[in-house]
C-alpha cells in the first residue's frame, strides 16, 4: 500500500486545511467483511433507525459542516448549507426508496405452497466519491446500501477528504459501527486498489468519464460484481421561441454557472435557433457579468466561488483558448481573476462556426452557443454528444416539449427548468458516456440489493402424475 501523504488546500486561499496518511487498503475492506454478516442480519427497523440517528447527527454538525464544505471546495457557504440539507433528506427519500423499490411481495396458493420476492444485499460496496459535492453524492451511495444491508468502504476524492472524513464520524457517532462504514484515503493507487480488490462485491462511483470507463474496463470480466457509474455530461440547454428572454438568461446562467458550472448535470451548450441570438446573448452576457465571483464566505455572497484548485483553472482557460483557436466567437472571455488561486469568471463562446467541436465535459464555467436555424437543427445538436445525462427545452409549447422530451436522449429532460438541481426523488443517471444505466437518487435501491425469488411450502408435499411405469 501507498505511505504517501495527502494534504488537502483550500480552494479560495491556498492554505493547507487537512492531511493524513493514506489507508491501508486490504485493512479496510477486511473490516467491512467482517462486519457484514452482522449488519446484513440487523432488523431492517434497526438499520433505518439508525441510518436516521445519523440524519439527526448531521443535522446537529450542520453548521461545522457546511463550513468544511465551502472551505474545502471553495463554494460559497449558502450553497454549502444546500448540500448539507441535501444530506439529511438523503435518508428519508431512501427508506422510502428502498420500502417502494425492494419491497417484500408474497403470492398464496392453498395447492401450491407460497410464492415470495425478498432481497438481499450484496455485501461490501465501495464508494468513491467526487470533490464537487463531497458530502451529498458518496451520501446518496452510502445511506440506500446501509439500508440494504451493505457495509461500505469509502474513499473520497483526494481533493475533499475532509468532508469526507467528517461524514463517516456522523455515521460511527449515530451507532453505525465503525467497521460497517470505513474510511479509505488515498489518491488513484487507493482506487485502483478498491476497484480491483478481491473481497468487494461492487463499486459505487461518481466522476469522470475517464475514471468510470477503467473502472468499468476493470471489472469487465467480473459480472458478478455490481457497478453503478454516474460520469457526467456534455449537456445541452436549448432556447426556443420564447417572449420571456431575461428569464431564460437567468435559466441559462443557473445551469451554466451555479458551482462555478461544476456539476455533472451543468449546461455545457446553448443550442438557440437564430433569430433569437441577438437578444438572448444580449440579456445573458449582460447577466453573467454581473455575477460576483468570490471567496465563501464573502460579503455580499458570491454566485461562484473558484473552481477546485489551480490545475483545473489552468486547463479550463487552455481550453477556452483553443476554442477560439478553433473557431470559436468569444462573447465574453473567460479571465483568471487571481493569478496565484482558482477563481475564473464566466466564459461564454460561440462554437457555431467550428468544424468539429470537441464532445468533452470540460468541468468549469464555460458556456459553448451554437446557432441553429429551427427546432429539428436545434434537437440533432442537442443529441450531437456520446453523453446523455441531462438536457432543457427553454420556451415552446407543450407540443414541443412533448417532441423535445421523445427526440432528445438524457436521463434527465426539463421544461422550463435549469439543466441541473435534480430532485433526489426522482432517480437521477443518464446513458452513452454518462452513465450505465443503474441510475442514483431514488433509484439507488436498485443496486443496492438484488431479488431472490422463492416458492415455499410448510412441508414437503410432491407427487409424479405422468411418465412412471406400473409396479
Amino acid at each position: 500500500m501507498s505511505e504517501q501523504t495527502y494534504i488537502s488546500y483550500e480552494p479560495a486561499t491556498g492554505a493547507e486545511l487537512w492531511r493524513a496518511e493514506a489507508s491501508d487498503v486490504d485493512a479496510c475492506v477486511a473490516a467491512a467483511r467482517g462486519a457484514w454478516p452482522a449488519w446484513a442480519s440487523r432488523p431492517l427497523a434497526n438499520r433505518i433507525e439508525l441510518l436516521r440517528r445519523y440524519a439527526n447527527e448531521v443535522r446537529a454538525a450542520g453548521d461545522e459542516l457546511a463550513e468544511l464544505i465551502a472551505r474545502e471546495t471553495g463554494k460559497p457557504l449558502w450553497e454549502a448549507r444546500t448540500e448539507v440539507d441535501a444530506v439529511v433528506n438523503k435518508v428519508e427519500i431512501s427508506i422510502n426508496a428502498y420500502a417502494e423499490r425492494t419491497g417484500k411481495k408474497k403470492l398464496d396458493s392453498a395447492l401450491q405452497g407460497s410464492a415470495a420476492v425478498r432481497h438481499k444485499p450484496h455485501g461490501v460496496m465501495v464508494v468513491l466519491g467526487p470533490y464537487n459535492f463531497p458530502a451529498h453524492l458518496p451520501n446518496g451511495h452510502i445511506v440506500p446500501a446501509l439500508i440494504a444491508g451493505n457495509t461500505i468502504v469509502f474513499k473520497p476524492s483526494e481533493k475533499t477528504p475532509a468532508v469526507g472524513e467528517l461524514l463517516v464520524k456522523c455515521f460511527h457517532k449515530a451507532g453505525i459501527p465503525e467497521e460497517a462504514v470505513q474510511l479509505a484515503i488515498g489518491g488513484i493507487h487507493e482506487g485502483k486498489a478498491l476497484v480491483g480488490h478481491k473481497d468487494i462485491d461492487g463499486v459505487l462511483f461518481t466522476g469522470s468519464v475517464q475514471a468510470g470507463i477503467a473502472i468499468n474496463r476493470a471489472l469487465a470480466t467480473n459480472p458478478g460484481k455490481i457497478v453503478a457509474l454516474e460520469m457526467g455530461g456534455n449537456n445541452p440547454i436549448v432556447v426556443i421561441d420564447t417572449p420571456l428572454i431575461e428569464d431564460a438568461a437567468v435559466l441559462i446562467v443557473q445551469s451554466a454557472f451555479t458551482t462555478s458550472g461544476q456539476r455533472c448535470t451543468a449546461a455545457r451548450r446553448l443550442v438557440v435557433l437564430e433569430h433569437l441570438y441577438e437578444p438572448l446573448m444580449e440579456a445573458l452576457v449582460k447577466l453573467a457579468r454581473k455575477l460576483i465571483v468570490d471567496e465563501p464566505f464573502a460579503e455580499p455572497a458570491p454566485f461562484m466561488g473558484p473552481v477546485i484548485d489551480n490545475d483545473t483553472a489552468d486547463a479550463l482557460m487552455g481550453s477556452f483558448v483553443h476554442l477560439i483557436s478553433e473557431g470559436g466567437k468569444p462573447l465574453l472571455n473567460m479571465r483568471r481573476i487571481k493569478d496565484d488561486l482558482p477563481f475564473l469568471s464566466p466564459g461564454i463562446i460561440d462554437t457555431t462556426d467550428m468544424e468539429d467541436r470537441p464532445d468533452v465535459e470540460l468541468f468549469g464555467p464555460l458556456l459553448q452557443v451554437i446557432r441553429v436555424k429551427d427546432f429539428d437543427a436545434a434537437i440533432a445538436e442537442a443529441n450531437n454528444t456520446r453523453f446523455g445525462l441531462s438536457a432543457s427545452l427553454i420556451g415552446g409549447t407543450p407540443q414541443d416539449y412533448d417532441r423535445f422530451w421523445a427526440n432528445v436522449r438524457a436521463g434527465i429532460i426539463n421544461w422550463n427548468r435549469p439543466t441541473n438541481g435534480a430532485s433526489s426523488s426522482a432517480p437521477f443517471g443518464g446513458i452513452g458516456l454518462s452513465g450505465n444505466h443503474r441510475p442514483a437518487a431514488y433509484y439507488a435501491a436498485d443496486y443496492c440489493a438484488y431479488p431472490v425469488a422463492s416458492t415455499e411450502m410448510k412441508q414437503p408435499r410432491a407427487n409424479i402424475g405422468v411418465g412412471l411405469r406400473d409396479s
